[in-house]
């Protein structure tokens, strides 16, 4: 009579579980072992415990096993994604260029043309956008010239506060002028001296409006010169 079919699960106890996970672990390298030495393959076993510790066997090294598993892992999957992408970008591809048919299509029917395929709402859809568009091209157009307006008021008060400012400067100088102290000392001298009236008195505002004209270096040139007339004359006759 043969043994009956033994069910899988987990050993629930502790001591009977680890003896059979060394027998078992070490039987696995053994025959992994021998799978690569009968039949020259590259083997690579890796075992982690209930505890977490590792167990491993490589015929050719775990770390190039590993990578060469890489390699063709990521070579068998290169095509399916490059197709992938592919799809991807020509379905996207044909969105845009819907798109941009659609934007040629609408702007030909804002300029007028292409008009015959539209049927009669279509017309009065374009109309309607139209009249949206021409209203708030004539609003921004208003915004822009009340815009100018105010700039244009603004530079007004500028200017005229610039010459309210410049008409205080005029008055204020006119006013030093007018009480300019040798006015009154050449007054009294005048009225001291009748004969020094037929001789024009220098004029400090007309002095600064002819610039390098001076009256009084004239009258003192004049002066000096018949001074010298009369010594000369004088000595002649002696």
């Amino acid at each position: 009579m043969g043994r009956g079919r033994v069910e899988l699960k987990m050993i629930e106890n502790k001591i009977n579980r680890q003896v059979t996970f060394s027998k078992r672990r070490n039987g696995l390298m053994k025959k992994a072992h021998e799978l690569s030495v009968l039949c020259d393959a590259e083997v690579a076993l890796i075992i982690f415990s209930g505890r977490g510790k590792l167990y491993e066997f490589g015929s050719a090294g775990i770390s190039k096993t590993l990578e060469r598993y890489q390699r063709c892992t990521l070579t068998s999957q290169e095509p399916n994604i490059v197709e992938l992408e592919t799809q991807s970008w020509c379905e996207e591809l044909a969105k845009l260029r819907a798109k941009y048919e659609s934007l040629q299509r609408t702007q030909r029917h804002l300029l007028g043309e292409d008009l015959g395929p539209l049927s009669g709402k279509e017309l009065q859809d374009l109309e309607k956008q139209l009249e949206r568009a021409l209203a708030q091209a004539r609003q921004r157009k208003t915004e822009i010239m009340i815009e100018e307006m105010e700039n244009l008021r603004r530079k007004e008060r500028d200017l005229g506060n610039m010459n309210e400012q410049l008409k205080q400067r005029v008055v204020k100088t006119l006013d030093t002028f007018w009480n300019y102290p040798s006015h009154h000392s050449h007054s009294h001298s005048s009225a001291a001296n009748p004969d020094n009236n037929s001789l024009p008195h220098p004029n400090p505002l007309l002095d600064s409006l002819h610039i390098g004209y001076h009256h009084h270096h004239e009258y003192a040139e004049a002066e000096t010169s018949n001074h010298h007339a009369h010594n000369f004359m004088q000595g002649w006759l002696l």
